[in-house]
């Protein structure tokens, strides 16, 4: 397969990306090199823009999708039929987790999956809850209501529809597994004492993963999306993804590059973030790595909307969206 074959013919070049870091500017933005170096590239289906942010409108349209709500039913419906009416076979996984309060919170993993039948598959996640406080937003008299989550949930499952949607016209010779992991966002509020406990985020993906295992699922690899459509989203790498994928994040970085979206993918390191991809590297035992902003911007490393009231569809960039639904696309289709 081409992450093989990439390792053994293409080993001087993952080497090269390693220091590529090297050529940041003081700025942090990428400076043009004199590299050259290009690894071959399979055609790929074109990712619409304006397709996904309909998807996103779509799902916003519902209102804030905080499990339990009627929004959140609704619109897990509608994705559900959406992934069907797109050849997907979706099985969906429902669970009740605890809270950072206690309280019983109704989880709904939906799985879709396209060519069921291949034994070899690629895994594709975002989660799809909507936070049930707008906890970082400047006004402290919302932080007691829901976000809608435009870019912090809806983002990255329009990115998958869409990608679904093209995959759906042209075929692949494996599978593909879309996961929307339900309770990621709904981790202990700012006002509390003990904030800082990450106990109860990503409750939807342990879940998940842990009956992966158990079934003794596999995948070659994971990449999860989250807030992958924000104005002014940049994808530095993220601490669990060097760690755990190493690899796979130096060939989609570089083949991000290669394409023209070097801007959005900049070749620098970031922290580690406790996201739904860390339970499918450490549970499931499947390499996996996470596409997620990280800026400059004085509210948030993650932007300025992180878990605001402000996280709706008039603050997403379609072109950010575009940048990695065809980076990934191009990785995939290179695996065809």
């Amino acid at each position: 397969m081409f992450l093989k074959s990439f390792l053994s013919r293409y080993l001087p070049q993952v080497a090269v990306m390693m220091l590529l870091p090297a050529i940041i500017s003081c700025n942090g933005q990428t400076r043009k090199s004199a590299e050259s170096d290009t690894i071959p590239m399979s055609p790929a289906p074109e990712f619409i823009a304006d397709s996904a942010m309909a998807f996103i409108n779509k799902q916003c349209s519902f209102g804030p999708r905080v499990p339990g709500s009627v929004s959140h039913q609704q619109c897990g419906d509608w994705i559900s039929a959406t992934f069907k009416r797109l050849n997907c076979e979706v099985i969906e996984l429902t669970t009740t987790v605890k809270g950072y309060d206690g309280s019983d919170i109704p989880c709904r993993n939906i799985q879709a999956r396209f060519n069921p039948d291949a034994t070899d598959r690629i895994l594709i996640t975002a989660h799809w809850d909507s936070r049930a406080w707008a906890d970082n937003d400047l006004n402290k008299d919302a932080h007691h209501t829901p976000v809608m989550a435009a870019n912090d949930g809806a983002s990255g499952v329009a990115v998958m529809l869409e990608m679904a949607r093209v995959i759906s016209q042209t075929g692949l010779s494996y599978g593909i597994d879309f996961v929307c992991f339900d309770v990621e966002d709904q981790g202990t509020p700012s006002w509390v004492e003990d904030a800082g406990d990450e106990d109860f985020w990503c409750l939807g993906s342990k879940y998940w993963a842990q009956q992966a295992y158990n079934i003794g699922y596999h995948a070659r690899y994971g990449i999860n999306l989250d807030m992958v459509g924000g104005r002014g989203g940049r994808f530095a790498i993220e601490g669990f993804s060097r760690r755990y994928g190493g690899t796979l994040v130096d060939m989609l970085w570089h083949i991000a590059h290669q394409i023209g979206y070097g801007e959005y993918f900049p070749l620098r390191e970031a922290g580690y973030v406790t996201d739904d991809h860390l339970p499918i590297n450490t549970i499931a035992h499947i390499p996996a790595i996470d596409i997620i902003p990280n800026t400059d911007n004085e509210r948030s490393s993650f932007g300025p909307t992180w878990h605001t009231s402000e996280d709706t569809p008039e603050n997403i960039d379609p072109e950010v969206m575009k940048a990695v639904g065809q980076s990934v696309l191009q990785l995939i289709y290179n695996d065809n």
